[in-house]
């Protein structure tokens, strides 16, 4: 059998912020890329003579990074954006976004899931983690889009389809775990511990546990989820999973707001990864989570926007300057959470969050071509400083003009290589339509 030649791409004249262990840059830099692998990262003159490219890419002007990581978000969502404003989390849930859910079809989770990863890609996210319904529409999204993700079914329990969300979530592992090239992974994803009781919690953990897989829950997101569990359990939310061997599992925690210290010590002992979405908690009004303390110990946090519903954009570049600037605020310290720190929560830190961290999340030989390129040419880059500032205080999405994951282009000069946008927005219009028409309070 004859082996197929991998294509060679050379990214050159570019600024290379590597975001490996050594903070290595290069600012006359390239990458050469093979397939879906990373084969040189560094100086144009270091780069070996045997490396013949079949397409080059001019990144004068630009900046080279590792693709953002969205480490939280539910993107089937997408449909509920500007819809239900200006009301707490658990009313906004209950009254106003689960009715509407109920009219979901299976179908419309693939339009939906496209319209979010189209804007997270041009906005230069290449990887994200998800949990809703549907899943296997998400799961073909993905595919198609060329995106990377790790997909988790949310459930909940007992009621009524409890039995049949964890049957979805186990065939979604048997249908698409290690699909796509490699770019989909599955976890199992118990919604929070106000919408699953002891029992079904355990029979989360029992099923992730027979796939070796993960799990992704909410956690400590409101003080009235605290409040309830202390009532309840005599304990706070991270304390009573805790109790039942949850965290005995790898944990991808998502939001993590209000934290006693005896709670972060925990984090910290189950090496938990934080999903870190501060404008999504900010714009339901549930707070602001202790991410400077949660570094200071040792934490792992990554950077998620939570829905289009709940934030309402799906910008990681917009978390990462909220988080930055939040830290500094509440701590009344403008030490807290500077930039570079903030750029990595943005890429290493959310690729080990998602369960990706030995293959994404920075630029180095043998890891995964997930890269973009971020045009730096714009007014608030001026005067020259470091890039790295630049881009977290001043940085838009609009300045990303190439995306690259798994070796594959799919965006090139703000132009989406691998979907139809146009026909995405019409197939969410449709839907919109039939599952919202008569709601009020869109605006």
């Amino acid at each position: 059998m004859l082996r197929r030649r991998l294509m060679k791409v050379l990214i050159r004249n570019v600024y290379v912020i590597t975001m490996d262990h050594q903070d290595n840059r290069y600012p006359d830099g390239c990458i050469g890329i093979e397939g879906d692998t990373i084969v040189y990262v560094g100086g144009e003159k270091g780069l070996p003579a045997r490396f013949v490219p079949d397409e080059v890419i001019d990144g004068g002007g630009m900046l080279a990074l590792p693709g953002f990581v969205n480490a939280h978000t539910h993107s089937a969502m997408s449909l509920f954006r500007g819809y239900a404003n200006d009301v707490p989390l658990m009313e906004w849930l209950a009254r106003r976004i689960w009715p509407l859910e109920d009219r979901l079809q299976s179908r419309d989770a693939y339009w939906l899931s496209m319209l979010s990863i189209a804007e997270m890609l041009m906005s230069g996210v290449t990887a994200f983690a998800d949990m809703y319904m549907f899943m296997d529409q998400t799961a073909r999204a993905v595919k198609d889009s060329g995106i990377r993700a790790v997909l988790a079914r949310g459930l909940q329990g007992p009621d009524a389809r409890s039995e049949q969300r964890l049957i979805e979530n186990r065939r979604l592992w048997e249908e698409w775990h290690g699909e796509a090239e490699g770019r989909i992974r599955v976890m199992v994803g118990p919604h929070a511990i106000y919408t699953c009781d002891g029992d079904y919690l355990k029979r989360c953990m029992d099923l992730a546990g027979q796939l070796g897989v993960g799990l992704h829950i909410h956690l400590a997101e409101t003080r009235t989820e605290v409040e309830e569990a202390l009532k309840k359990y005599g304990k706070t939310p991270v304390e009573y999973l805790e109790g039942m061997g949850f965290f005995n599992l790898p944990v991808l925690a998502a939001h993590c707001v209000h934290l006693t210290q005896h709670d972060m010590d925990i984090l910290k002992e189950y090496d938990v990864q934080v999903a870190h979405c501060p404008v999504s908690n900010l714009k339901l009004g549930s707070g602001i989570a202790p991410v400077s303390k949660l570094l200071k110990k040792g934490i792992n946090v990554g950077l998620g926007t939570d829905s289009a519903a709940s934030n309402n954009s799906l910008s990681v570049m917009r978390e990462m300057t909220f988080a930055s600037l939040l830290g500094k605020g509440i701590n009344e310290d403008p030490t807290v959470i500077p930039a570079k720190q903030a750029l990595k929560m943005a890429t290493f830190g959310g690729a080990k969050a998602i369960g990706w961290g030995h293959e994404i999340g920075s630029l180095e030989v043998g890891r995964k071509a997930d890269i973009i390129l971020v045009r730096c040419d714009a007014p608030y880059y001026h005067p020259a400083a470091d890039p790295v500032v630049h881009l977290v205080y001043s940085g838009r999405d609009a300045d990303v003009d190439t995306v690259i994951v798994n070796g594959r282009i799919l965006m090139r000069k703000r132009q989406l290589t691998s979907m139809d946008v146009e026909r995405v927005y019409y197939e969410v219009e449709k839907i919109r339509c039939r599952v919202m028409g008569g709601t009020e309070d869109v605006l």
